[in-house]
């Protein structure tokens, strides 16, 4: 089972921004487990909701082809609570990407209340792992999809966002831009 901790992408721009929202409703089975007769979004669950908006961002710089996984959170604040009926709206932003990694800024906001901003840090995994796949690349285009990022999304030249082939297990992008230069060394 896959847990989405985002309902859609409100923006998405490659390389650079994304926004989505999580919408928090009563019928979700972890809020009644959380704190018994207390139903409150447990403050991990707002951490995955941002790193997958920020993950995914990163993944999509480069083309799905880096195996990203969270690092480490060096920096979160949270403000306040989240209950049933809240929306959440996430905010990341990159900081670079090398070729070790990468590193988003993050908000959450509930209303136009701040709740949460956090720094997140993103490895890509060695060649240890080149040959094993973590994530089908069908299922992250289609996660993509269904989140509505090629709806929203733009390119870094600011053209729509193309979702690319999928065929045998590959991506194909044979009709998008070229592939994005070497990343900043940091």
């Amino acid at each position: 089972m896959r847990w989405y901790w985002i309902d859609r992408f409100l923006e998405f721009e490659s390389g650079r921004y994304a926004k989505a929202v999580k919408n928090i409703s009563l019928a979700e089975d972890h809020l009644h487990d959380h704190f018994f007769g207390y139903p409150v979004i447990p403050k991990s669950l707002v951490v995955e909701g941002i790193a997958q908006t920020g993950g995914l961002l990163v993944c999509e710089y480069n083309r799905l082809a880096e195996k990203v996984v969270l690092a480490k959170i060096p920096f979160a604040r949270f403000y306040g609570e989240a209950l049933p009926g809240d929306t959440l709206t996430y905010t990341a932003t990159i900081e670079f990407v090398n070729k070790d990694g990468a590193m988003i800024s993050a908000t959450s906001h509930k209303g136009g209340e701040l709740h949460a901003e956090m720094e997140v840090v993103f490895a890509h995994l060695s060649e240890d792992y080149a040959e094993k796949t973590l994530i089908d690349p069908a299922t992250m285009v289609h996660m993509l999809r269904i989140l509505k990022a090629y709806d929203v999304g733009r390119a870094a030249d600011g053209s729509p966002l193309v979702e690319p082939c999928v065929s045998d297990g590959r991506l194909r992008f044979e009709d998008l831009s070229p592939a994005r230069p070497d990343s900043s060394e940091e």
